[in-house]
């Protein structure tokens, strides 16, 4: 099994507040796994040490075999993120946009147009790929985001809710793609979001966070049995969040 995220004891304290508590947390090569909480849960946190944007109190992360405290920018080139709010120049197209990316990231000039070409039909917007992006809706927002994402040709990435604010339409068509990362191009999908129906259409396994530490992490199937006692066909993800939320009582593994 070839692991694209560890974590030992990973902790972050702001003064006498932990906001992520001795996290240990296993993330394997192409799977599509949801990371639940609510807000102040320490998700955020996590993912910001995971990305070498903050540094963890104690502990350790390794991202692609890479230390994100001490090699940033190794674990920069090798994993994409696509935040809540996608930002872009207003004023630019999506090619220009993507290509003011690239350069950003070192990307060969040569091949560029082929490949922005390429991913732009991928997320279904080469027809809009002249149209300034201000114009664009909120879901080829996010589509183009999830463009970005793919132009250094991660082995992991990370999404911030890809699918708020989305039409049912746009956030099938999301779900879809998402899954298409894992299943077609093996690329790990480390995924927040709230909504739990989502998370447990796609989901390979899920980890809840609540006060800054990890209370449940597996299969969705394994959690109904362990807290519901019920099989996969008679239950939802919402009810095995709500009982670990109510109750706050770590999963024993």
């Amino acid at each position: 099994m070839v692991l694209a995220i560890e974590t030992h004891e990973l902790t972050k304290r702001y003064g006498t507040q932990i906001a992520v508590n001795a996290l240990s947390l296993d993330v394997k090569q192409g799977e599509i796994f949801g990371f639940l909480g609510p807000n102040g849960a320490g998700k955020t946190t996590t993912l910001l040490m995971l990305l070498g944007l903050s540094e963890p109190t104690s502990g350790t992360a390794r991202v692609c075999g890479h230390d994100p405290a001490r090699e940033p920018l190794q674990v920069k080139r090798l994993v994409g993120y696509l935040p809540e709010s996608v930002g872009f120049y207003e004023d630019m197209t999506a090619e220009q946009n993507l290509a003011y990316v690239a350069r950003l990231n070192g990307i060969e000039k040569s091949s560029l147009p082929r490949k922005i070409e390429g991913l732009l039909d991928q997320v279904g917007l080469l027809a809009e790929a002249r149209k300034r992006v201000g114009a664009y809706s909120r879901g080829m927002r996010q589509r183009l985001g999830i463009a970005e994402v793919l132009l250094k040709d991660p082995k992991v990435v990370f999404l911030d809710e890809p699918t708020l604010g989305l039409d049912p339409d746009g956030t099938q068509k999301m779900l879809d793609f998402i899954v298409g990362l894992s299943r077609d191009k093996g690329i790990t999908v480390f995924f927040s979001s709230h909504l739990l129906d989502q998370v447990q259409r796609i989901s390979d396994r899920v980890g809840i966070m609540l006060k800054g530490s990890l209370v449940a992490v597996g299969p969705i199937q394994e959690l109904a049995k362990q807290k519901l006692g019920v099989d996969q066909e008679r239950f939802t993800l919402e009810e095995i969040y709500m009982r670990y939320f109510r109750e706050g009582v770590p999963a024993q593994s």
